[in-house]
């Protein structure tokens, strides 16, 4: 298929950089259409690690073109410093391309995120504070500020005064915070549009005329499905829609445009920030999957809580995203634990719930049901083959299937690029 879109089918930091570098190679576009630079990735590759978090990864590859969507909310310093970060280690940036509709993260989204957060005390949801959710807001509100406003300075000056006459009354009359000052904002955002103005461009267009052309084109989910404002662990979520569903609206194209939906997951689950977490471990194993695992977040550097692979979680993303197949990464951190276990549904006052519950407050009373399995000592990381890996390890792999009803693609066993598994006759 020459579409393929690649949903984290988790709470996020499922590995997805990995998956989409390596589906990259052969891609001819890369888009990212949803969420905004509280998402990251990190790329092994070459003896370097790339960290993105807005720039889609197909960046490493000079040939691919890669779209910064209009569904995605775009914070114009960070792009900069990405690009600086990425050019230093010789990235060039020909190929990237912005959305003019996409909307840019301000000054005060920033300040009214750390501001609400700190209000909210011990009801505070672990937002990234890169005032993505007030960004999103001001874009239902209607009164946001796209790109396309920032390339013109009349119109972004009337705009930006505007807004910031009333989030100033908010700041200091709602929260006690201080004024921002309009001056230096305006001079600060006229100097980024005037960096970023060359890559500036109607890409819906772009990738619809790319897939009638017979394009192969990859579309980079960023966050999870957990995660997603609908669907997810609500009010615990992002601001967007980081499903397959959110690349139709973010990239300008039709359902029927995305082929193959490939969901990325880990061996077993994370989540970073409060909301509940049926599996979690805080435990020696959880211990053992931090540290082993290396569970620090790409953009916050934060410690993600760590618990067993949840399969109730894997369906719920298998029916959302209409996932084709899945890419199971980090099996070699399971290496060393003499048992496994997989939650394959919950109890719930006595009773069996196959699926998951709508209201958080049942989900937090949701007891996990197991089925162990036997682990594994063997390094697997040299493995490059299904039937090279251990009996156990691939034991568990088809149990995934099984009770995900989904078959498994992909295997990630160790973090650079060439250590996956493939299984062409597997989707």
């Amino acid at each position: 298929m020459n579409t393929v879109a690649l949903i984290g089918a988790q709470w996020g930091d499922e590995g997805k950089g990995k998956i989409i570098d390596i589906l990259a190679q052969d891609a001819d576009y890369v888009v990212r259409a949803t969420g905004g630079s509280n998402a990251g990735h990190t790329v092994v590759s070459g003896g370097n690690t790339y960290k993105l978090h807005l720039i889609p990864s197909g960046i490493l590859y000079p040939d691919t073109i890669n779209i910064i969507g209009n569904g995605v909310v775009l914070d114009p310093k960070v792009v900069l410093e990405e690009m600086d970060a990425l050019g230093a280690l010789g990235v060039k940036f020909d190929t990237l391309k912005i959305d003019l509709r996409a909307h840019v993260v301000m000054p005060y989204h920033k300040e009214f995120d750390e501001l609400a957060e700190k209000a909210k005390g011990k009801n505070a949801i672990g937002t990234t504070k890169r005032g993505i959710g007030p960004c999103y807001a001001d874009k239902c509100d209607r009164i946001g500020i796209r790109f396309v406003d920032l390339l013109q300075p009349e119109v972004f000056a009337s705009k930006l005064k505007t807004n910031l006459e009333l989030k100033n009354k908010i700041i200091t009359a709602v929260y006690g915070g201080k004024a921002l000052d309009y001056k230096s904002i305006y001079n600060e955002y006229c100097g980024y549009a005037k960096r970023l103005e060359k890559f500036a461009c109607d890409t819906g267009v772009m990738v619809y005329d790319a897939i009638k052309a017979g394009k192969r084109v990859v579309f980079e989910g960023a966050q999870g499905t957990l995660l997603d404002i609908d669907s997810g662990t609500y009010p615990f979520v992002t601001s967007s829609h980081p499903i397959s569903g959110g690349f139709c609206a973010g990239a300008g194209i039709g359902p029927t445009a995305i082929k193959e939906v490939l969901g990325i997951a880990k061996s077993y689950t994370t989540r970073v920030g409060a909301g509940p977490f049926p599996t979690e471990l805080n435990d020696e194993v959880g211990r053992h999957l931090l540290n082993v695992g290396h569970e620090f977040g790409t953009t916050t550097g934060r410690a993600r809580r760590c618990g067993w692979l949840d399969t109730v979680i894997l369906r719920l993303a298998a029916r959302i995203n209409g996932l084709t197949s899945l890419a199971i990464n980090k099996l070699d951190t399971l290496s060393g634990l003499k048992k496994l276990k997989i939650a394959t549904h919950y109890m719930l006052d006595g009773k069996k719930t196959d699926s998951f519950p709508a209201d958080i407050s049942m989900l937090e009373h949701c007891v996990p049901v197991y089925e162990e399995f036997d682990g594994w000592s063997d390094d697997i990381s040299t493995c490059r083959t299904f039937e090279e890996l251990p009996a156990a390890a691939q034991n568990y792999i088809k149990a995934i299937e099984q009770l995900t009803d989904t078959p498994v693609s992909m295997i990630g066993v160790g973090p650079d690029r060439d250590q996956n598994i493939v299984r062409t006759g597997n989707k």
